[in-house]
Order: structure tokens, then C-alpha cells, then sequence
């Protein structure tokens, strides 16, 4: 969200528009690994201007650093989709499929039993998901099924935004 918080005119109107733009671009663009920034406020409050030097680039070259210096400073944190996955296993195969859950930074929020197979239900990010059914068919002999649908995001632990960061 953007606030025109400038009194007395210390920047022409004509420019807040593309400090507005230069934002939105930087924000598009992110600071962590290239990932876009969302829920964030941006507060412009001063600012100045020469009449024969400033330009509408100006203006919006301006904002898209002063965006990036204040995500600096901000300590921004990358999200990532949970999956709320539940998982149905004949139960002689539940400690391997909870191993693999865990090991995927999965977490069990529950786990049912039914007619001699167990239903685990946990949160389990998206991208620790790709290639799931051909584990659950090989951990489970073809008897396992599961179904996730998107719940939530969350903060993706330190270490891996950093080594997304290095990419």
C-alpha cells in the first residue's frame, strides 16, 4: 500500500505517480531471491525537487531505491504455500510414511485410525511435495494414497532463504 503523506507541496504531484511505479516495480522484483514483496506500506512523506533536473525517471528510479534501502533495514522474511496433506496408509507402512513426512519439514497434526489403515494428516510445504506419489507408492507397496490441497503460508526457515539467496 502506498500513502501520499507530503504536505505543503515539497514534491509536484506529477511525480508521485512514478515514485509510486518505481515501488511497485522493485517490489515486484523482491529482495529475497527475486521473490516479489507483498504486505508491506510504504509512507512517503518528504521529499524535494529541482525544477530544471527533475524527471519522471528521476522520481521513479528514487522510489525503487528507497524502497530497497527501507526492505533492507526491514529484516523481510520469504513465505512459502503449506499444503494441508492427508495421507492414508495400511498401518504396517505408518512409520516410514511419518519418517518421510518429517524429513520433507512436514508436521503430523494428526492421525486417525480406520478399518485397519491409518489416516496422518499434516502441514507440508509445496516444495518438499514434488515426486510425493511415487515415494508413497514405493514406501507402501502401491497401497498408500493422499491428497493435499493448499492451507496457508509460512516462513521459510533462515537457513534455506539463505542458500535460496545464493542462487
Amino acid at each position: 500500500v502506498f500513502e501520499n503523506a507530503v504536505v505543503g507541496g515539497a514534491i509536484p504531484k506529477e511525480y508521485i505517480a512514478p515514485i509510486d511505479n518505481g515501488i511497485r516495480e522493485a517490489a515486484k522484483n523482491g529482495i529475497i531471491a527475486g521473490y516479489e514483496t507483498i504486505n508491506f506500506k510504504i509512507r512517503l512523506v518528504h521529499g524535494s525537487y529541482h525544477e530544471v533536473d527533475s524527471s519522471e525517471m528521476a522520481f521513479k528510479i528514487a522510489g525503487s531505491m528507497a524502497f530497497k534501502n527501507a526492505m533492507a533495514k526491514a529484516d523481510p522474511v520469504l513465505l512459502e504455500p503449506m499444503e494441508k496433506v492427508e495421507i492414508t496408509v495400511p498401518e504396517e507402512y505408518m512409520g516410514d510414511v511419518m519418517g518421510d513426512v518429517n524429513s520433507r519439514r512436514g508436521r503430523i497434526d494428526g492421525m486417525e485410525a480406520i478399518n485397519g489403515a491409518q489416516i496422518i494428516r499434516a502441514f507440508v510445504p509445496l516444495s518438499e511435495m514434488f515426486g510425493y506419489a511415487t515415494t508413497l507408492r514405493s514406501k507402501t507397496q502401491g497401497r498408500g494414497v493422499y491428497s493435499m490441497v493448499f492451507d496457508h503460508y509460512e516462513e521459510v526457515p533462515k537457513s534455506i532463504q539463505e542458500q535460496l539467496a545464493k542462487k
